[in-house]
């Protein structure tokens, strides 16, 4: 793994590339995108690039020190990131802590930071921090990193990992170097899918379009659940306002853990797109290919604002089980604001 081996993000590399070669290298960036489209990837190498003694402002990626960045363990790469994370990982155990794992970076672990890069390097010209889901910071926690971001060391990189930056402070943000990451190119996802899985084309290229240009979203569906979509968008689209008792099952169906209402509403959201497209005569470019019929059916009957309504609603619904809401109350309130307030 090198800064030129991340793959369908060819403008953010060029960029870290080219401040690596002319040598102005910002003391904090920012990489903002979509889970799962090589923002961590590229942060990686844009870390072995400032400390590789092979190859310097570039990064071998086959060298101890590329090796052991990659790996998490290099002495000058300092990462950073919530607990629940951690243990995802299996870096850490639920026994390492008192209670559930956080799901924030907390301020104590901002501190721990400034402390550690305090001190003089041990190998690197250059320390190097990562803060993994930045974007979980809580308010103690930006008011504490401002201080380092403030008043930089000179001879360290921060990199702010993010998928929501409206969630971090203005003056944090405008205090960094900004490298926006795209949604990845369907085609690269769904090769990439059909490689590491062993599934078929179209069931990869569904996966692909269903995760939003995501890679590591594509390589995380389950497959058995794509099976399913068709009944999931035929129960959505039954749904009515007179029938709160279907609005509470339904929520009830597909809200009982956060994985599997944000599997629902990223389905969902994806479905309202696939209208969309029915309703602007570009069926071609539709996702879920073998439901034209009810796409059709339901762009008859749905007025363009209807199904902005609807994306905006869902995507509301998604951002509030993020930010640790519970699954099953955020899809019941998207039900009923969706189909008890606003005439079908």
């Amino acid at each position: 793994m090198t800064l030129a081996s991340v793959l369908g993000q060819p403008r953010a590399v060029d960029a870290l590339q080219a401040a690596l070669r002319s040598g102005a290298v910002h003391h904090a960036y920012l990489f903002a995108g979509p889970e799962g489209v090589g923002k961590e990837l590229a942060a990686v190498g844009l870390a072995q690039a400032l400390t590789c003694p092979e190859q310097p402002d570039v990064g071998c990626g086959a060298c101890e020190s590329c090796r052991r960045v990659e790996k998490g363990l290099h002495p000058d790469v300092t990462w950073v990131m919530p607990d629940d994370e951690r243990v995802s990982r299996g870096l850490a155990g639920r026994s390492d802590f008192t209670g559930t794992p956080s799901r924030e970076l907390r301020v104590e672990q901002v501190r721990q930071l400034q402390e550690r890069i305090a001190l003089r390097g041990l190998e690197s010209r250059r320390k190097v921090a990562l803060i993994v889901s930045a974007q979980t910071m809580n308010v103690q926690a930006q008011n504490a990193f401002l201080k380092t971001l403030e008043e930089p060391p000179s001879d360290t990189t921060l990199i702010l990992v993010a998928s929501a930056i409206d969630r971090l402070l203005p003056t944090i943000r405008s205090r960094c170097g900004k490298v926006h990451f795209g949604p990845l190119p369907v085609e690269l996802v769904a090769q990439r899918v059909a490689e590491s899985r062993k599934l078929d084309a179209e069931t990869a290229k569904l996966a692909a379009v269903m995760a939003g240009g995501s890679l590591g979203r594509a390589m995380a569906l389950d497959v058995d659940a794509l099976s399913k979509r068709k009944d999931i968008v035929t129960a959505f689209e039954a749904l009515r306002g007179e029938d709160a008792v279907g609005l509470l099952r339904f929520a009830e169906a597909h809200g009982g853990s956060r994985d599997e209402a944000e599997g629902t509403l990223e389905l969902l959201v994806l479905w309202t797109r696939d209208v969309a497209l029915v309703k602007a005569g570009q069926e071609a470019g539709l996702a879920n290919r073998d439901l034209v019929e009810l796409g059709r059916q339901v762009a008859a009957r749905t007025s363009d604002v209807l199904l902005h309504r609807r994306h905006s609603l869902m995507e509301g619904a998604r951002a509030a089980i993020a930010r640790n809401g519970a699954p099953r109350l955020q899809l019941e309130r998207m039900l009923i604001d969706l189909f008890t307030e606003t005439p079908r």
